[in-house]
């Protein structure tokens, strides 16, 4: 059962750092709400390919953010994510929606309406929030941020497994190589760029498994819950 009034979670992290399953997670064993962030983003990727958005088009970028809608609809423990209307759960996570949302992110745009929309999905408490700027820009004030991290060659072969299972064609070089472009995207963008909070929890999860990074991220939650009597 979730939580009356609980506390905001924030988790934040270069692409394929695990955020999502382990948000997913997280909120299971706390009985919060989890709101894929990055799935936001990505479906205003799709939408803006399906479009065909001119993103040097700053006027076209300023109405497409304007209009698009966006929705996430809680399913057994995850999220189906919606674009205009058309359910796109499984359409957004293609290596080429991942280069355009890095893309897409780094505009001003797209990320005041996704700010906004975020900042009113969580503001009532008792969620957790992934994505690359949640602890910076989206909620500064959060009573707990983590910084997930891994190296790139472990989080291109988590990709790299993912994209096998599903069929795709690429290799494992190739897939490391997008991992490290995507993080100097991130990175160097001059919009709200990927970096850690000054009072983030780093964690490292290169090596570890998903229970044992849960586990190390509950016991802080559990501590910051006792420091606020929450």
């Amino acid at each position: 059962m979730r939580r009356e009034r609980g506390i905001i979670i924030a988790i934040d992290g270069p692409s394929g750092a695990g955020k999502s399953t382990l948000a997913k997670e997280l909120a299971k064993r706390l009985g919060y709400l989890q709101l894929d962030t990055g799935a936001m983003y990505r479906a205003m990727a799709w939408l803006a390919r399906e479009n065909g958005l001119d993103l040097a088009d700053e006027a076209a970028v300023r109405q497409f953010s304007a209009t698009a809608e966006i929705e996430l609809q809680p399913l057994n423990g995850s999220s189906r994510v919606f674009a205009n209307g058309r359910e796109v759960t499984g359409e957004i996570r293609t290596p080429e929606i991942s280069m355009l949302t890095s893309r897409m992110s780094a505009l001003a745009p797209v990320r005041g309406a996704m700010t906004q929309l975020q900042r009113r999905m969580g503001a009532v408490g008792g969620v957790v929030l992934e994505g690359r700027d949640i602890g910076t820009v989206v909620f500064p004030d959060a009573e707990l941020k983590f910084f997930l991290t891994a190296s790139a060659e472990e989080r291109g072969r988590r990709r790299f497994l993912e994209l096998q299972a599903k069929g795709d064609p690429a290799t494992l070089e190739a897939t490391i190589q997008d991992v490290k472009q995507r993080d100097a995207q991130d990175a160097s963008r001059d919009l709200a760029p990927l970096k850690q909070a000054d009072d983030a929890l780093p964690i490292d999860s290169t090596g570890l498994t998903i229970d044992e990074v849960v586990s190390l991220m509950e016991q802080a939650v559990q501590k910051t819950l006792a420091t606020k009597g929450a």
